[in-house]
Protein backbone atom coordinates (compact mmCIF):
# COMPACT_ATOMS: atom_id res chain seq x y z
CA UNK A 1 0.00 0.00 0.00
CA UNK A 2 1.47 3.54 -0.79
CA UNK A 3 2.00 5.28 2.49
CA UNK A 4 2.51 8.64 0.91
CA UNK A 5 4.55 10.74 -1.37
CA UNK A 6 9.00 9.97 -1.03
CA UNK A 7 9.99 12.33 -3.51
CA UNK A 8 8.84 14.13 -7.10
CA UNK A 9 11.95 14.68 -9.35
CA UNK A 10 12.65 17.52 -12.21
CA UNK A 11 15.58 18.56 -14.36
CA UNK A 12 17.47 21.51 -13.54
CA UNK A 13 19.69 23.53 -15.23
CA UNK A 14 21.96 24.40 -12.85
CA UNK A 15 22.04 22.97 -9.23
CA UNK A 16 23.40 25.78 -8.00
CA UNK A 17 21.08 28.07 -8.94
CA UNK A 18 18.14 25.69 -8.20
CA UNK A 19 19.30 25.69 -4.62
CA UNK A 20 19.07 28.94 -4.00
CA UNK A 21 15.80 29.18 -4.95
CA UNK A 22 14.70 26.10 -3.02
CA UNK A 23 16.82 26.45 -0.06
CA UNK A 24 17.72 30.38 0.12
CA UNK A 25 13.91 31.15 -0.99
CA UNK A 26 11.87 29.04 -0.04
CA UNK A 27 13.56 27.42 2.74
CA UNK A 28 13.49 23.37 2.06
CA UNK A 29 16.82 22.49 3.45
CA UNK A 30 19.40 20.91 1.05
CA UNK A 31 18.78 17.11 2.51
CA UNK A 32 21.11 15.07 0.01
CA UNK A 33 23.17 15.43 -3.20
CA UNK A 34 25.01 12.56 -5.09
CA UNK A 35 26.56 12.10 -8.83
CA UNK A 36 25.56 9.47 -10.76
CA UNK A 37 28.89 8.67 -12.86
CA UNK A 38 27.17 4.78 -14.53
CA UNK A 39 23.74 4.19 -14.93
CA UNK A 40 22.54 0.70 -13.91
CA UNK A 41 23.14 -0.32 -17.68
CA UNK A 42 26.57 0.58 -17.38
CA UNK A 43 26.62 3.90 -19.50
CA UNK A 44 29.02 6.30 -18.11
CA UNK A 45 26.89 9.55 -17.62
CA UNK A 46 27.40 13.15 -14.98
CA UNK A 47 23.84 13.40 -13.43
CA UNK A 48 24.15 15.47 -10.42
CA UNK A 49 20.67 14.21 -8.12
CA UNK A 50 19.79 17.05 -4.88
CA UNK A 51 16.96 16.56 -2.41
CA UNK A 52 14.85 19.22 -1.00
CA UNK A 53 13.21 18.16 2.46
CA UNK A 54 9.82 19.41 2.95
CA UNK A 55 8.40 19.36 6.99
CA UNK A 56 6.28 16.44 6.16
CA UNK A 57 9.26 14.39 5.15
CA UNK A 58 8.53 14.15 1.68
CA UNK A 59 11.49 15.73 -1.04
CA UNK A 60 11.51 17.93 -4.25
CA UNK A 61 14.58 16.43 -6.01
CA UNK A 62 16.09 17.48 -8.87
CA UNK A 63 18.73 16.18 -11.99
CA UNK A 64 21.33 18.22 -13.51
CA UNK A 65 22.04 16.21 -16.51
CA UNK A 66 23.87 18.10 -18.87
CA UNK A 67 24.67 15.39 -21.54
CA UNK A 68 20.43 14.68 -21.85
CA UNK A 69 18.76 16.99 -23.60
CA UNK A 70 16.28 18.75 -22.19
CA UNK A 71 13.31 21.41 -23.05
CA UNK A 72 13.91 23.81 -20.36
CA UNK A 73 10.87 26.42 -20.98
CA UNK A 74 8.46 28.75 -18.80
CA UNK A 75 6.20 25.88 -18.19
CA UNK A 76 1.80 27.26 -18.30
CA UNK A 77 0.66 26.07 -14.32
CA UNK A 78 -1.98 24.05 -16.53
CA UNK A 79 1.46 21.44 -18.18
CA UNK A 80 3.26 21.60 -15.04
CA UNK A 81 2.94 23.38 -11.51
CA UNK A 82 4.23 22.47 -7.67
CA UNK A 83 2.20 23.08 -5.18
CA UNK A 84 3.33 23.40 -1.25
CA UNK A 85 1.12 23.69 1.13
CA UNK A 86 1.79 26.72 3.71
CA UNK A 87 -0.12 29.00 6.77
CA UNK A 88 -2.30 31.95 4.82
CA UNK A 89 0.30 34.18 7.38
CA UNK A 90 3.30 33.23 4.90
CA UNK A 91 1.96 35.01 1.25
CA UNK A 92 2.50 38.84 1.81
CA UNK A 93 6.60 38.21 3.19
CA UNK A 94 6.81 35.43 0.55
CA UNK A 95 5.28 37.98 -2.22
CA UNK A 96 7.56 40.99 -0.75
CA UNK A 97 10.51 38.83 -0.35
CA UNK A 98 10.94 37.52 -4.06
CA UNK A 99 10.13 40.96 -5.63
CA UNK A 100 12.75 42.14 -3.89
CA UNK A 101 14.64 39.48 -5.76
CA UNK A 102 13.36 39.90 -9.16
CA UNK A 103 11.27 36.71 -8.86
CA UNK A 104 8.22 36.12 -10.94
CA UNK A 105 5.18 36.66 -8.17
CA UNK A 106 1.77 36.07 -9.16
CA UNK A 107 -1.49 35.99 -6.47
CA UNK A 108 -3.80 35.89 -4.27
CA UNK A 109 -5.59 33.92 -6.39
CA UNK A 110 -8.73 31.86 -4.52
CA UNK A 111 -9.27 28.63 -5.30
CA UNK A 112 -12.61 27.97 -3.10
CA UNK A 113 -11.01 25.41 -0.66
CA UNK A 114 -7.35 27.36 -0.67
CA UNK A 115 -5.71 30.33 -1.69
CA UNK A 116 -2.48 30.23 -3.50
CA UNK A 117 0.77 33.00 -4.74
CA UNK A 118 2.73 31.61 -7.22
CA UNK A 119 6.82 32.34 -8.24
CA UNK A 120 8.88 30.80 -10.88
CA UNK A 121 11.86 28.51 -10.56
CA UNK A 122 15.20 29.32 -12.15
CA UNK A 123 14.57 26.08 -14.24
CA UNK A 124 10.91 27.67 -15.36
CA UNK A 125 8.48 25.66 -13.36
CA UNK A 126 5.59 27.35 -11.67
CA UNK A 127 5.84 26.95 -7.82
CA UNK A 128 2.18 27.84 -5.85
CA UNK A 129 2.06 28.15 -2.02
CA UNK A 130 -1.14 27.17 -1.17
CA UNK A 131 -3.03 27.69 2.12
CA UNK A 132 -6.27 25.50 3.05
CA UNK A 133 -9.27 27.33 3.84
CA UNK A 134 -11.60 26.18 6.40
CA UNK A 135 -13.67 24.17 4.04
CA UNK A 136 -10.83 22.37 2.53
CA UNK A 137 -11.15 18.99 3.98
CA UNK A 138 -14.92 18.75 3.07
CA UNK A 139 -13.94 20.43 -0.29
CA UNK A 140 -11.66 17.84 -0.72
CA UNK A 141 -13.89 15.03 0.18
CA UNK A 142 -15.23 13.03 -2.83
CA UNK A 143 -18.00 11.94 -0.34
CA UNK A 144 -19.16 15.44 -0.76
CA UNK A 145 -17.95 16.91 -3.75
CA UNK A 146 -19.27 14.66 -6.25
CA UNK A 147 -15.74 14.37 -8.08
CA UNK A 148 -16.68 11.11 -9.53
CA UNK A 149 -19.74 12.38 -11.56
CA UNK A 150 -17.93 15.43 -12.61
CA UNK A 151 -15.25 13.84 -14.02
CA UNK A 152 -17.86 11.49 -15.72
CA UNK A 153 -19.71 14.39 -17.37
CA UNK A 154 -16.06 16.02 -18.15
CA UNK A 155 -15.32 12.65 -19.86
CA UNK A 156 -18.97 12.39 -21.67
CA UNK A 157 -19.33 16.65 -22.91
CA UNK A 158 -15.84 15.48 -25.02
CA UNK A 159 -17.53 12.77 -26.98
Amino acid sequence: MIKGLHHNAYRCRDSEETRKFYEDFLGLPLANAFEIKTTLTGRDTKVLHSFYRLDDGSFLAFFEAPDRPFDFKEQHDFDLHIALEVDRGVFEPMMKKAEALGIETRGISDHKHFESIYFRDPNGYVIELAAKATSHDAGMNPALNGARDILADWQASKA
